[in-house]
């Protein structure tokens, strides 16, 4: 998968929390010997929509479980388990996953985000992994509307050992954003990533800057940004869906960097998420390291969490 694979094992280290709740709702309707039958089926559906997977996936799940148990390939609750595991993992394509790159020059990455979903965090894991594959990185703090994400970005620059662009808080954030460019192609960088101000729907002149910022690489680097990653809070569970939805309106999203999963019961997200936005996840947080970043693989996920 690349430089940011990690293991099943690993996976079910930092996903006890997720696990732990659908094993649990899981076995109060698949008990020991259940027949499968309407009434089953029904207690499965409602158990997997709690549990974050989403209305459209359990659906489909669902009715393709249904149609196996009439085709009496399926006949108890011990099979439902291994039935999940194997259409689940056919639900994501796998070239929507990979991280993109320019053909020639600095790639940009563009990150945007609500402030405390956990955007600076999954900056500094990218530019760190990045970084220990011999990759020559530049980050670039543009959220200048908050003196704590110039500092906490510099920070994280210094702690891993990546250059920052910065400029003053309540310096233009366009302003900081060429200057990014200019220093990424006069050090030929490999990667420049570009942090944006949190912003909700109702604030205007944030979503104003980060089409500014947009803008200003695609003059500078032409075909930039190559990736706008969308970092969401896996521990609002669908209220992160609603948050996406506000950022299509300013932004071309590529992929979702779903921080925080590590500390929720809610990771059934990243399936809603395919289904009600479109999106790929691409990377998932899985600590407070520069190092617990994933890049999202939907067998070893969805093994990590049946298991």
């Amino acid at each position: 998968m690349g430089i940011f694979t990690k293991t099943v094992q690993y996976l079910k280290e930092h996903l006890g929390k997720t696990r732990a709740r659908i094993t649990s709702s899981l076995s109060a309707v698949l008990t020991m010997g259940r027949k499968i039958d309407e009434a089953l089926l029904d207690e499965l559906e409602e158990t997997l929509i709690s549990d974050d997977i989403g209305v459209e996936t359990t659906e489909k799940l669902v009715s393709d479980l249904r149609q196996a148990y009439r085709a009496k390939k399926i006949a108890t609750s011990e099979e439902i388990i291994p039935f999940l595991k194997d259409h689940m993992k056919g639900y994501w394509p796998e070239q929507d996953r990979r991280l993109k790159t320019a053909a020639s020059g600095p790639t940009v990455i563009l990150v945007g985000g609500i402030n405390g979903s956990g955007k600076t965090t999954s900056i500094a894991k990218l530019a760190y992994v990045l970084s220990r594959n011999n990759k020559k990185v530049i980050v670039a703090a543009c959220d200048t509307f908050r003196a704590a994400a110039v500092e906490q970005l510099s920070i994280w620059a210094e702690r891993i050992g990546v250059q920052i662009v910065k400029h003053k808080m309540g310096s233009d954030p366009a302003a900081v954003a060429y200057d990014a460019c200019e220093a990424a192609m006069s050090r030929e960088v490999d990667y420049l990533i570009m942090d944006t101000a949190g912003r909700l729907h109702t604030q205007k002149h944030l979503m104003d800057q980060l089409t500014k910022i947009r803008n200003v690489a695609a003059r500078k680097i032409p075909g930039s940004p190559h990736e706008v990653l969308l970092v969401l809070d896996a521990t609002t569970g669908q209220n992160a869906i609603i948050q996406a939805k506000t950022f299509l309106e300013a932004i071309d999203v590529t992929g979702i960097f779903l921080a925080k999963l590590d500390g929720t019961a809610r990771g059934g997200i990243v399936i809603a998420i395919k289904d009600m936005l479109d999106i790929p996840v691409k990377f998932i947080g899985l600590g407070e390291r520069p190092e617990d970043i994933a890049e999202f693989d939907p067998e070893e996920f969805v093994e990590a969490l049946f298991s």
